[in-house]
C-alpha cells in the first residue's frame, strides 16, 4: 500500500504523532456582516455553508497564529521544541516579505536546531508540506518535522466586495510527524498537481515585483484577493474527484475503505458536490466550514485536529487529506491513521 522507492518500500515511514490547531477568540457572524455589505445570513450560508468565521486583532498575526497551534501538536507528540528538525509553514499570509513566517516561529518556540522554511500553494499548502516532509522523514534525512498552515486571510480580504470577504477565516493548525519503523499512523501516499495556465483564476497581485509597492496601482483592487467563482467551483471539484480516485487506485484501497474524507473547508456547496460524485456518505465526510469559514492553508489541519478530538476518526482508519487552491494547485494524503 505504501509507495515504492526504486521497488522497493521505504525503510522508514512518517508517523503523524501530534496535532493542534488555534483560531482568535474575536469571530464575525453573518448577522454582523449583513451590517457591513449588502448580504444575509441567509445568503451566505445558502452559498457557502458559512455562519461565523474568526478574525485575527492587530496583535495577531501569522506567526502567532502558527506558533499557538504548533505548541499544542508538540504536546500532543510529547516531542521538545529543541528537539524539531524541520519546521514548515504553509501560508500565504506570511508574517512580512521576509524573513519566513517559520523563522518567527522557531524563535517563538525556541526550536534551535530546525531547518525552517515557508511554503506557498495558498489551499494546498498543507498537504504539499505533508508530501515534502514525507520525503524527509522516509528517506532518512530527518527524524521528526513539524508542519503547520495558517493564515490571516482577513487582513488582505476587501471587505466591500460581499461576494469575497463572507468567505475568509483567522486561524492555524498544525501536525508533527516523526520516523517510524512501524506503519501505524503513518502517510501512506501523498500526490501533489498544479496549472499555472489558470492562475487568474484565484490571486492577489500586489505587492509583489510585479506590481511593487514603489509604483501606483492600476487598479487599487490588487492589493486584495481576486476570485472568479465558477472556474474556481468547477475546477475544484474536477481535481478533487480525479485527485481521491487517483490516490485510492495508487493504494489498491476504494471508497469503502475510507473512514473520513477531510478536504479544505472552500465552500460547502463544492464538498457536498464531491461527496455526491465521488458516492461517499454524509458521515465520511468532515465538514466545519460553518464554524470557521474559509481559512486556506490553515483548513486542513484544523478541520482534522477537530477531527480527532470528537472522535469521528480512531486509529487504524484510512482518511484522506485533499485540497484545492491558487496557483492552481491541488493534492492529497492517504493517511492510515
Amino acid at each position: 500500500m505504501n509507495k515504492l522507492i526504486n521497488g522497493q518500500l521505504p525503510p522508514y515511514h512518517a508517523v503523524i504523532t501530534g496535532y493542534g490547531s488555534f483560531v482568535p477568540a474575536k469571530t464575525l457572524t453573518n448577522e454582523e456582516l449583513a451590517k457591513m455589505v449588502d448580504t444575509s445570513d441567509e445568503w451566505i450560508t445558502t452559498r457557502t455553508g458559512i455562519k461565523v468565521r474568526h478574525i485575527t486583532t492587530d496583535n495577531e498575526s501569522t506567526a502567532f497564529l502558527a506558533t499557538e497551534a504548533a505548541k499544542r501538536a508538540l504536546v500532543e507528540a510529547n516531542l521538545d521544541a529543541g528537539d524539531v528538525e524541520i519546521i514548515i509553514v504553509a501560508t500565504i499570509t506570511p508574517e512580512m516579505v521576509f524573513p519566513s513566517t517559520a523563522s518567527f516561529v522557531q524563535k517563538n518556540l525556541g526550536a534551535k536546531k530546525a531547518w525552517v522554511f515557508d511554503l506557498a500553494a495558498a489551499c494546498s499548502g498543507f498537504v504539499y508540506g505533508l508530501s515534502i516532509a514525507q520525503q524527509f522523514i522516509e528517506s532518512g534525512r530527518f527524524k521528526n518535522a513539524l508542519v503547520i498552515g495558517a493564515e490571516t486571510l482577513t487582513k488582505i480580504a476587501d471587505w466591500t466586495d460581499r461576494t469575497s470577504c463572507v468567505l475568509f477565516g483567522d486561524g492555524a493548525g498544525a501536525v508533527v510527524l516523526e520516523q517510524s519503523n512501524g506503519r501505524r499512523g503513518s502517510i501512506l501516499y501523498s500526490t501533489m498537481h498544479s496549472d499555472g495556465e489558470r492562475w487568474e483564476a484565484l490571486n492577489c497581485q500586489a505587492y509583489g515585483s510585479r506590481y511593487p509597492s514603489a509604483k501606483p496601482l492600476d487598479n487599487p483592487k490588487k492589493i486584495y484577493m481576486q476570485i472568479s467563482g465558477r472556474e474556481v467551483y468547477q475546477q475544484a471539484i474536477r481535481r478533487i474527484v480525479e485527485t481521491v480516485n487517483h490516490c485510492l487506485d495508487h493504494c489498491d484501497l476504494t471508497l469503502d475503505d475510507i473512514a473520513m474524507l477531510i478536504s479544505h473547508q472552500m465552500n460547502a456547496r463544492i464538498i457536498e458536490s464531491v461527496a455526491k460524485r465521488l458516492n461517499l456518505p454524509d458521515e465520511k465526510v468532515f465538514l466545519n466550514i460553518n464554524e470557521y469559514g474559509n481559512t486556506s492553508a490553515a483548513s486542513v489541519p484544523i478541520a482534522f485536529d477537530e477531527c480527532v478530538r470528537k472522535g469521528k476518526i480512531k486509529r487504524g482508519d484510512i482518511v484522506v487529506l485533499v485540497a484545492f487552491g491558487a496557483g492552481l494547485t491541488w493534492g492529497a494524503n492517504i493517511i492510515e491513521f
